[in-house]
């Protein structure tokens, strides 16, 4: 029988939130008592000559994967899953551009969130890594979420009304397909109440893990 090397064991693992935007995402990490990584703050900068356009259209599509840095991403759940910390950066949606940088430090904690529209592009790295709980990927009435979103970014001042208006009602009739696509990836389709559950469930299991870590280390 062929052995292979032992896979070490990492401190902490991540919970990737995904959904359309708009489905709550921010909301439902925030209350779940963990850490939170947003990995909106991943996305490129507006002069970034890789950003895709919208079909038809000069406006940027920030609903693209393409608008937004994987690797870079990836890099910080690593090192948040290894260290305990790591330094990310601070994003301004409505200017599109890096503002800053802060550290997000675990301080012990066995399990956090990490939440955004792109979270389900990473399941599968996650998994090689080792390092995913769970995937979880919010969903309800696209007719809620568009209400939810818009009222959101206009309180913000996210974009231009127009632009928020185009995008809100492309979002609207493409959030089925969201969802699949997400689903497709690896993320589980849940209503609150279910990733509730599911995120009880993560946290169960990593805090007994983390026990027989300890106890074997």
């Amino acid at each position: 029988m062929t052995s292979h090397p032992a896979i070490p064991v990492s401190p902490a693992r991540v919970v990737l939130l995904t959904g359309p935007s708009g489905s709550g995402k921010s909301s439902f990490a925030a209350r779940s008592g963990l850490p939170v990584l947003c990995l909106d703050d991943f996305y490129k900068e507006w002069d970034d000559p890789s950003l895709p356009r919208v079909a038809g259209s000069s406006d940027i599509d920030w609903d693209s994967p393409l608008s937004w840095d994987a690797d870079t991403a990836v890099a910080a759940l690593a090192r948040l899953c290894g260290e305990g910390r790591t330094e990310v950066p601070v994003y301004d949606i409505s200017t599109s551009s890096r503002t800053g940088a802060g550290v997000l430090d675990l301080r012990g904690a066995p399990l956090f969130v990490a939440e955004g529209i792109f979270a389900a592009d990473v399941v599968a790295r996650c998994r090689e890594l080792g390092i995913l709980a769970d995937a979880i990927c919010l969903r309800g009435r696209p007719v809620t979420t568009f209400r939810r979103r818009l009222l959101r970014d206009l309180r913000e001042a996210r974009k231009p009304v127009g632009f928020l208006l185009r995008r809100g009602w492309r979002l609207m009739r493409a959030e089925r397909g969201i969802v699949g696509r997400q689903v497709a990836l690896g993320a589980v389709a849940c209503d609150g109440d279910e990733a509730v559950a599911r995120l009880s469930r993560a946290t169960a299991a990593q805090r007994l893990r983390s026990r027989f870590s300890g106890l074997s280390g």
